[in-house]
């Protein structure tokens, strides 16, 4: 495209017209607008190395974790993309529930939660007790308590790694 050099040319990505055209798994085609970059608030840089390390994940866990492609099949997104979303979202603890010894966490993901850790310090920041909650009914988990302490931490770990603590 030719243009004066006082002209401005707004580009609307590398795509035609500035569009992108996806072939989805059940034949349809979906066409979305090119992303305006211009909204990311980290450094492209940055911003490239985790989409990177997304793609990495996504392409070793769409063929090593079955429950990506258990998933995709009853929506119209691939395993790999359910695993690339997976990498970039965190579990959620939405409860905690203290009785006695018994602790309750509700915790879910948009995928799933693999584990819920505990672990509980004295005063001096000292390790009193550590160990894995146990899955109950739905996003619930259940850890009984031998020890207590001061401090409380709750961790919801999800299949990527990405980790959510809380601290009573």
């Amino acid at each position: 495209m030719k243009t004066k050099s006082s002209e401005t040319v707004k580009e609307f990505g590398n795509r035609p017209g500035g569009l992108i055209y996806r072939q989805m798994s059940d034949g349809t085609t979906v066409v979305t607008r090119t992303p305006d970059q211009s909204k990311f608030k980290r450094e492209p840089k940055e911003h490239q190395q985790r989409m990177q390390g997304a793609a990495r994940y996504a392409r070793w866990a769409a063929k090593a974790q079955p429950i990506y492609a258990e998933l995709a099949k009853a929506t119209k997104k691939t395993a790999f993309h359910l695993a690339r979303s997976d990498w970039f979202h965190a579990p959620v603890i939405h409860e905690v529930r203290l009785r006695e010894n018994l602790i309750r966490v509700q915790s879910s993901d948009n995928v799933m939660v693999t584990k819920v850790v505990i672990t509980v310090l004295d005063e001096q920041g000292r390790l009193l007790e550590a160990g894995e909650a146990t899955r109950c009914e739905g996003d619930w988990w259940e850890y009984i308590l031998k020890a207590t302490g001061k401090t409380l931490t709750i961790e919801a770990w999800d299949l990527p790694g990405n980790v959510t603590r809380f601290v009573l």
